[in-house]
């Protein structure tokens, strides 16, 4: 009796949870929809004010020609962008807004600095990726072209950068890894050193291109591997599918794949990633960046704009001169980049990630799967997808792993998995 009593209590405490975590939410998201109906107004005019014209946003879709997320075209936008659910902007608080592309000029609510905009010093000059390299220790360099060396590429996640891969993949590679494999590290548009250029919409397109042209061309990879994190995973996909027969491996750590119908991809994707919910707080902190671009972007004005005071304050708290890399990475973006690559690859892309899959399995090339069993920023169900999509892909659970500690923390044993795969295949 006083087990069924318990049991009643720890269900009926379960259900009071949810319905207050569910309540407060609403009454709190409530607040943001409308706070950000406020300052899309806001930022139209100050915008107008300081640059002679208003901001360009997606509040609302001024026609039919308008029309966005078709199912043949990557370079296409995502809907996510535009059917964002904001109680205030149904109700007729919006503007007619235009979603041409702003100029290529740092934007007064970004950063100025100079490693923020070093990109821009080469006026004229074709941009490109900015790319990591560790170079083999063999003496002949040709190998890269023929067969004895393999190349293996390494696409970050959401706000990082090739730093993710230089401070733990490079350091603690085998000496046989050392003599045989040259490791390229890459920035993505819009994060690291690379250029972060505002008229730019940041689609799986324009992210392949910019890894073919920085990458794939000048360092003439005729076979390489591919490895990714979270983010850079529907990057890679895009970039195997493209090379399937260039591509020998692709491993995939944390990849956001959620399956559903090709036209409700996008929005399902952001409601499985970016739920509208306080709780857990790393949630609530994906759905406020990701359903609300006004707000985001002050985040980012607050944040990322005035980094090197937020740096210079960690550094005083913590006693260190040298900040964890992933500290400063956070910053190192433009609030357009962040929220395009958002929208445009991690959920405008989920309705092309059966097709890469599918092109990848037909070219018999090897998938391997990463995640965390305690990840809570891309649910498990998202590797099982893989493989039932793929059922060749491996795919390894890591246990008492997040969504980042899959990777730093376990660096050597990652560096073993990922050395066995690519010896398997070599």
């Amino acid at each position: 009796m006083l087990k069924l009593s318990t049991i009643f209590t720890q269900k009926w405490l379960k259900n009071f949870t949810k319905i207050l975590i569910s309540s407060a939410s609403a009454v709190v998201f409530l607040f943001l929809d409308l706070l950000e109906a406020i300052f899309c107004v806001f930022f139209r005019l100050i915008d107008e004010f300081l640059e002679g014209k208003g901001s360009h946003c997606y509040c609302f879709i001024e026609n039919e020609k308008e029309k966005i997320d078709t199912d043949n075209e990557e370079s296409e936008l995502s809907k996510t962008l535009y059917n964002r659910r904001n109680v205030f902007r149904e109700m007729g608080f919006r503007r007619n807004v235009s979603r041409k592309k702003v100029n290529e000029n740092v934007r007064w609510s970004d950063c100025a600095c100079e490693k923020c905009v070093s990109w821009m010093s080469n006026i004229g000059a074709e941009l490109k990726l900015h790319v990591a390299v560790k170079e083999t220790e063999q003496a002949n360099l040709q190998d890269f072209k023929g067969k004895k060396a393999e190349n293996i590429v390494l696409l970050h996640g959401f706000l990082s950068s090739s730093s993710f891969w230089t401070e733990t993949i490079f350091p603690n590679l085998s000496e046989d890894a050392r003599q045989n494999y040259r490791l390229l590290a890459v920035d993505l548009l819009g994060f690291g050193k690379s250029p972060k250029p505002n008229n730019c919409l940041y689609t799986i397109k324009d992210h392949v291109e910019m890894i073919e042209k920085s990458v794939v061309h000048p360092f003439e990879l005729n076979s390489f591997h591919i490895v990714a994190h979270s983010m850079g995973c529907v990057v890679a996909l895009a970039l195997a599918a493209k090379y399937s027969d260039s591509v020998k491996s692709i491993t995939l750590i944390a990849p956001p794949y959620v399956t559903s119908r090709k036209e409700d991809a996008s929005l399902t994707t952001l409601n499985t990633l970016a739920a509208r919910r306080l709780w857990p707080p790393l949630l609530f902190g994906s759905s406020f960046m990701s359903w609300y671009e006004h707000l985001g972007r002050c985040v980012c004005y607050i944040i990322c704009k005035n980094h090197r005071i937020w740096e210079g304050i960690l550094k005083l708290l913590t006693w260190n001169r040298n900040l964890h890399f992933m500290a400063i990475d956070l910053t190192r973006h433009t609030h357009h980049s962040a929220w395009h690559t958002m929208h445009n690859v991690i959920c405008g892309g989920a309705k092309f990630m059966d097709k890469y899959l599918e092109i990848l399995r037909i070219a018999k090339v090897k998938i391997n799967v990463i995640q965390g069993n305690r990840d809570q920023v891309v649910p498990l169900e998202c590797s099982n997808n893989v493989k039932m999509k793929v059922p060749e892909a491996e795919v390894k659970i890591v246990d008492k792993a997040d969504h980042t500690s899959v990777v730093i923390g376990r660096e050597k044993d990652l560096c073993n998995d990922l050395e066995k795969l690519w010896g398997s295949i070599c």
